[in-house]
């Protein structure tokens, strides 16, 4: 009888792993990768923080919590993408919904209040810079992909 169950593979004897692991390497190596990887958690932890830096934590106590969370998520896929680049890129299209959200939450998460100009605009920038750093990473692995 043959033997159908189903096992977990073992990834160390693929074909292909050496070749996947150089290209993770060389790319990420490059001042390019460092430099999507710093701004990426530097976004998330000026996000976590912005409401007080802008002065709007006393107007909008549910857009500070989303700022914090959404800050600290950012910031810990920046960490990931720094640590295990491999595994984390998956991650850079989330970042970039996640930016969208930032665009649209002064609407969203204020209903019923009345969004200062200031938590306009900071959300917009930062969701901005947001989509810009996940389209930029995800690129930076769809062109290595490629040339490949």
């Amino acid at each position: 009888m043959a033997d159908v169950s189903h096992r977990a593979g073992d990834l160390r004897t693929h074909p292909d792993i050496a070749e996947m692991r150089t290209r993770y390497a060389r790319m990420m190596d490059g001042p390019q990768g460092v430099a999507v990887d710093g701004l990426v958690v530097l976004a998330g932890l000026y996000l976590a923080i912005s409401p007080y830096v802008v002065h709007f934590s006393a107007a909008s106590h549910e857009l500070v919590i989303c700022n914090l969370i959404l800050g600290i998520g950012i910031a810990a896929l920046g960490l990931g993408l720094t640590l295990a680049p491999a595994r984390m890129f998956g991650l850079t299209w989330a970042m970039a919904a996640t930016g969208v959200f930032l665009i649209i939450s002064p609407w969203v998460v204020t209903v019923g209040h009345t969004a200062t100009r200031g938590m306009i605009w900071n959300q917009v920038i930062v969701g901005g810079l947001t989509c810009l750093l996940a389209f930029t990473a995800a690129g930076m692995v769809m062109g290595t992909r490629r040339r490949s």
